[in-house]
């Protein structure tokens, strides 16, 4: 497929509108698709939130998206959109991509053959050896590992794969490093021509909920990932089950019933998960895996595409489908059969009432009122 290339204007626009307040991955595509372009959609983000109830809707002004781009180069890192080339390949083929990335380092991101291996914070030392083996022998097989910088079995596989080449997911900023004492490492991922990547811009520091973000994105990168010891409440169990959603091979290493960081793996193990006892485990199962084979969820953003023809909600519709919302997340096609408002106004009319801030989107396109 042939992407095009955005100018740099239009590159501006994009990190304006996926930077602006209340607007996610899949937000920002509805907007390019329902008004054409970023620029578009700038414009009429205001009026969006005011209809949903809001009263303000936070925008970066140019200036401050430009402002991002020169201290993002100035620390010799880079934006990437979901157009450049640079872009990683397996992460197209998930529900809403990350529109802009910040990637710092080498071309370990652009690799088609890719494995993550994630696990314990708490890690034993059988563990972390383990992580090791695998991270060692799956370079020498071609495969670049990617984790999440934690302490651990994250810090185990990037070590290992420095030679090979790793890709170091981050929860914050590049200019945020979590945890801190991983700081050296961070640094010689880069030195060694592996690579950062965040979806956040610098200044962010993680909070609890941007580690779920974080691990969505090292499932949607692989291939597969690896669950290398984990207890039964994790977040290497939540990017088991992301990378589950992403269509992904999910693979765990077994461990002793006596162990609570074992029983996370076990479990996935019992409930479908490739026991791995070593990389060849692994090699076998990933030889023929490709998510580009995969019905891509969504059509491809572009910023040039004539504006989609909807009729703006009335506001019955909206009042009735506010009565059907609740603080239990709903489907949109349980909202359509409630309501009986049609798929394309009630895709406008949930974007307004996310722009105002009165809802809130979680996987699988589920809504809930905010608390």
């Amino acid at each position: 497929m042939t992407r095009s290339s955005l100018t740099p204007s239009q590159r501006v626009s994009w990190l304006r509108l996926i930077r602006s307040e209340n607007v996610g991955p899949t937000t920002f595509r509805t907007l390019i698709n329902r008004f054409g372009s970023a620029d578009a959609a700038l414009d009429a983000l205001p009026h969006l939130a005011r209809r949903g109830g809001g009263q303000h809707v936070g925008i970066p002004s140019r200036d401050e998206a430009e402002d991002e781009i020169a201290r993002t180069e100035a620390i010799g890192a880079r934006l990437v959109t979901i157009n450049d080339p640079d872009y990683p390949p397996h992460l197209r083929h998930v529900a809403g991509p990350p529109p802009v990335l910040t990637v710092m380092g080498g071309t370990a991101l652009t690799g088609k053959r890719t494995v993550g291996i994630v696990g314990a914070r708490n890690a034993s030392a059988a563990g972390r050896r383990m992580a090791q083996l695998l991270a060692t022998d799956l370079g020498r097989e071609g495969y670049v590992i990617v984790s999440g910088l934690a302490r651990g079995i994250d810090a185990a596989a990037h070590h290992a794969s420095l030679q090979t080449g790793t890709v170091a997911v981050m929860a914050g900023g590049l200019d945020h490093i979590y945890p801190r004492e991983n700081e050296d490492l961070a640094r010689a991922i880069v030195e060694a021509g592996g690579t950062l990547v965040t979806e956040m811009p610098l200044g962010w520091e993680p909070r609890a909920r941007d580690f779920p973000r974080r691990n969505r994105l090292v499932a949607g990168i692989c291939l597969g990932v690896v669950i290398v010891e984990a207890a039964k409440r994790s977040g290497s169990l939540i990017t088991a089950r992301l990378a589950l959603e992403q269509d992904r091979e999910v693979f765990a290493v077994p461990g002793s019933p006596l162990d609570p960081r074992a029983e996370g793996g076990n479990h996935l193990i019992q409930q479908g998960a490739k026991l791995v006892t070593g990389a060849r485990d692994i090699v076998a199962e990933l030889t023929h895996a490709d998510p580009a084979r995969l019905p891509l969820f969504e059509k491809e953003i572009t910023d040039s595409s004539p504006p989609a023809a909807t009729a703006d909600p009335s506001e019955d519709e909206r009042g009735r489908l506010i009565t059907a919302l609740s603080h239990a997340p709903t489907a949109t096609d349980m909202l359509i059969e409630a309501t009986g408002i049609a798929a394309p106004v009630m895709q406008i009319l949930l974007l307004e009432l996310e722009l105002a801030g009165r809802i809130e989107r979680s996987a699988g396109q589920l809504f809930a009122l905010r608390a």
